[in-house]
């Protein structure tokens, strides 16, 4: 059973920070790139952050350049979300998605509250 376990996500001021992580299991974690999306109340859900399966590739949306860094650990199937100089815009639920890198096939986790406010 895959399974995609996203925390981290909470209440903070704008301008804080938050590392959201999401656990992997039931897949060949390196075989998929990994991507966090999220989607805010009445809106379109939205790419945040993408990563190639072996972290040799990495790209962002405009929204969230030089603020936001997404890694992974392949040896602890886990994909990780630094976010800094938080701002209320960025309030959302944050959802990770798993593509594999030849097959289609992908998974997505049920999703963390980020809530920016002060």
């Amino acid at each position: 059973q895959v399974q995609l376990v996203e925390s981290g996500g909470g209440l903070v001021q704008p301008g804080g920070s938050l590392r959201l992580s999401c656990a992997a299991s039931g897949i060949t974690f390196s075989n998929y790139d990994m991507s966090w999306y999220r989607q805010a109340p009445g809106k379109e859900r939205e790419l945040v952050a993408s990563i190639t399966r072996t972290g040799g590739s990495t790209k962002y949306a405009d929204l969230v350049k030089g603020r936001f860094t997404i890694s992974r650990d392949n040896d602890k199937n886990t994909v990780y979300l630094q976010m800094d100089s938080l701002q209320p815009d960025d309030t959302a639920v944050y959802l990770c998605n798993a593509d594999h890198f030849f097959f289609p096939r992908g998974y997505w986790g049920q999703g963390t509250q980020v809530t920016v406010s002060s």
